[in-house]
């Protein structure tokens, strides 16, 4: 496992000069992870590495896990690792701070290259699986590699500072897309909370006023001690008014006046009940009379 970028002129590469100098080149590739490593090259480094990650790898398919596919940018400014839906980078591997990239002879699927991380300062190891194009990758990021060095040398060494100065913005703007990202989630949640409480709790002032119970006739019930209400039955209605009992004649419940034997006439009853009858008015007479 070894890979030599020779920076001889008569070099033939597979691509041109301005598709890594001014764009990039893309590749689809499994992610099988990256590894700390003691050294910044080596191939013996390298394929230490590759057996920790691909034992990792096996224990993560057991479980059922599959392993992450990612996209690849080459260009002479570096590699991104980047979410192949979303194009979230995931890493971003300046050109600069790359010490050794190689493809594996005896398994042609996977290639590594070892980086220097710009926050740890710590070599990490990072090892991918392409069923096809595990050698053109090794291939391109050599081609890379010869590109910035000639860039370098036309430019003075002024060109290198320049990239520092643009990988170190490029940082900061994914530090702050990031934290944008995960302020939005946290609105976004919010809002869902917002509305959640919203239609499970009813505004106070939206309360529907009691109706009076009524029963089977849809009548409200009698209330001798309150007075005749003026709320509309269901119907809409109002109740009908309550008859004024009259206080000159009394009826009993069946309509019929309460009988008065000296209110009778005379050819009502016999002789002899009539006569004490009269007896009996003539009496009541005199007593009212002397009162």
């Amino acid at each position: 496992m070894n890979r030599a970028f020779s920076r001889k002129k008569d070099k033939t590469w597979m691509h041109t000069p301005e598709a890594l100098s001014k764009h990039y080149i893309p590749y689809n590739a499994k992610f099988l992870g990256s590894t700390e490593v003691e050294q910044p090259k080596g191939t013996e480094v390298v394929r230490d590495a590759v057996r920790k990650l691909k034992f990792a790898r096996h224990i993560k398919k057991s479980e059922g896990q599959k392993i992450p596919k990612v996209e690849l940018q080459i260009s002479i400014y570096g590699v991104k690792i980047l979410e192949p839906k979303s194009k979230e980078v995931q890493h971003n591997c300046q050109l600069h701070r790359i010490s050794f990239c190689a493809d594996d002879k005896t398994d042609k699927r996977i290639f590594t290259f070892i980086c220097k991380d710009s926050e740890s300062n710590k070599h990490l190891c990072y090892v991918f699986d392409s069923e096809k194009c595990a050698e053109e990758i090794t291939l391109t990021i050599g081609q890379a590699f010869d590109l910035a060095y000639r860039k370098f040398l036309e430019s003075g060494g002024k060109d290198v500072e320049t990239r520092k100065q643009i990988a170190v913005l490029q940082k900061r703007i994914q530090d702050l897309e990031t934290e944008n990202m995960e302020l939005k989630n946290k609105v976004q949640d919010l809002e869902n909370q917002l509305r959640i409480t919203q239609v499970s709790t009813s505004p106070a002032g939206n309360v529907t006023p009691k109706c009076p119970s009524t029963d089977i006739f849809d009548m409200i019930p009698f209330s001798p001690i309150s007075h005749q209400s003026s709320i509309p039955t269901r119907n809409g209605t109002q109740p009908p008014p309550v008859p004024s009992r009259s206080t000159e004649i009394k009826r009993d419940l069946f309509g019929a006046e309460p009988f008065d034997p000296f209110n009778c006439g005379a050819g009502d009853f016999p002789p002899d009940i009539q006569s004490k009858l009269d007896e009996m008015q003539r009496q009541r007479w005199r007593g009212s009379k002397w009162d």
